[in-house]
């Protein structure tokens, strides 16, 4: 008595296919194109883990040559004291 009624769902169409109708299927159908997503996700994280690596590699190298050229000039500039006096 207080149930709604619901409308009969519509028959479903079906696809008529013609002689002249002929359908090619598409390059990729039957294949799952998410396997090729991942590589290339995990390719794209490879290549940025690599630069973010050797730039920090770089960074290092930068950071060592500058304070072995500050401490030549110190040690020079102690070594040039002592033979001056």
């Amino acid at each position: 008595m207080f149930r709604p009624k619901l409308p009969d769902a519509p028959p479903l169409p079906t696809a008529t296919l013609t002689s002249h109708q002929v359908q090619t299927p598409a390059p990729s159908a039957g294949r799952p194109v998410a396997p090729y997503v991942g590589a290339g996700v995990g390719a794209v994280a490879a290549v940025v883990v690599v630069g973010v690596v050797l730039t920090a590699l770089l960074a290092a190298v930068a950071v060592t040559a500058v304070s072995v050229a500050i401490a030549a000039v110190v040690l020079r500039s102690l070594v040039n004291g002592t033979h001056k006096r």
